[in-house]
Parts: structure tokens; sequence; C-alpha cells
């Protein structure tokens, strides 16, 4: 994978000076009405780690790029496949799995949902999470309306991504056009960047303690 992205620049900086490593979040972006948040997302997540993004062509729709920080290198679909020329080449959606220590979908869209829990992978995100290993972990906000939300089949979805391990941050009440207060709005930006670090934190200490 091309590392000339500004927190590749900016990790083998704080190597060459013998800082501790930063965790590496990957982050992504589904479309749905949430991702006009995706840019608090970034700009939460960037000021303690290391920060990628992923985003789908239907999220493009609702966020203003110009909110995620400049040192946040975001990919496209079309990155996908720029740099490989020949067999040996980098593939990016294995290049960024091995990157990560954590991926982060904020939002996840119900048709992402879907797409995961029955293992389809026809963009960069879900070609990510078919190729994910399973022993990082993912955190999935979900942003869908109520009727989608409530929906038979976004239970069964929820299941099956439960057994592969994806931690689910749970969607909130809002209130809808109709001034009804609805669930199904994503998680706030500042709730999701407090459970995923409040996770980090917690297993390097665990994993601290078994060292001693």
């Amino acid at each position: 994978m091309d590392c000339s992205d500004p927190a590749s620049k900016k990790a083998r900086s704080e190597a060459g000076l013998g800082l501790p490593r930063r965790p590496r979040i990957l982050l992504a972006a589904c479309g749905s009405v949430a991702a006009v948040k995706f840019g608090h997302v970034c700009r939460s997540f960037a000021e303690w780690a290391e920060v990628k993004a992923v985003v789908t062509k239907s999220s493009l729709r609702f966020m203003d790029k110009l909110t995620i920080p400049k040192d946040v290198f975001v990919y496209y679909d079309e990155h996908e496949w720029c740099s490989w020329k020949r067999i040996g080449d980098c593939v990016l959606h294995i290049e960024l799995r091995r990157w990560a220590d954590i991926m982060v979908i904020a939002p996840l869209s119900a048709n992402t949902l879907g797409k995961i829990a029955g293992g389809l992978c026809d963009n960069l995100l879900t070609c990510i999470v078919r190729a994910w290993d399973y022993n990082k972990p993912i955190f999935v906000a979900p942003s869908m309306n109520n009727f989608m939300w409530k929906n038979p089949l976004t239970e069964r979805h929820c299941m099956c991504i439960d057994e592969l391990g994806i931690s689910l941050i749970p969607p909130i009440a809002q209130r809808s056009a109709s001034g009804e207060y609805e669930n199904g709005a994503m998680a706030e930006p500042s709730t999701i960047y407090s459970t995923v670090r409040l996770f980090y934190e917690m297993k390097i200490q665990k994993s601290n303690t078994a060292e001693v």
C-alpha cells in the first residue's frame, strides 16, 4: 500500500523518535444521513489515534469532505485497484486490514448491515470486512429510520454480525419529522469514540497485567 498519506508519515516520524505507537483506527462511513457527522467522528479519533478513513459512494451524498481533518487520508472505491498493476502488487483492502488495530463503521446503513450479514463484498468497505481478522475488533454504529430498525431482518442481521464478533454501538432515539421520538439514529460521535477508546485501554491494561 502507498504509505504517503499523512497518517503514515506521522507514524514513521513518531517511531523514529522512539515514541509509543498510537492505536491505528480505520473509520468507515456508509450511505446514511448520519454521514453528515463523519467529520466529527474523524476529529474525535484523530486526537488520540492514527486514523485512516474509508467511505462508500452513497455516503458522499451526505458528508462534507471539508469537515474531515487534513491529516486523515480518505480512501474511495476508486483507490481499490489504482495501485494494482500485476500479480504480487499490494491489494488495498488487504493492506488496510493489516494496518488497522480496530475498525469502526459509523454510520452503518441498513444496506451495508445486510451486505455484511450476507457476506457480500462489492465495494472497498465490504471487501475489508469480508477479509477482516476477527481477532481484531470491529465496532458498528447503525443509522436508519425507525421502520428499518424495527424490521425483523435487522434483528436477524444484527445476530449474524454478533456471531462474527462485531460489536454494536446501539442507535438512539431522535425526534422525527412528525415530532415523535423514534429509535434508529446513530449514537453521538462522542459516545462512539469513548466506547472504542475504553475498550482499547482496557485491553492494553489486561495485556500489561498478564505480562507482569
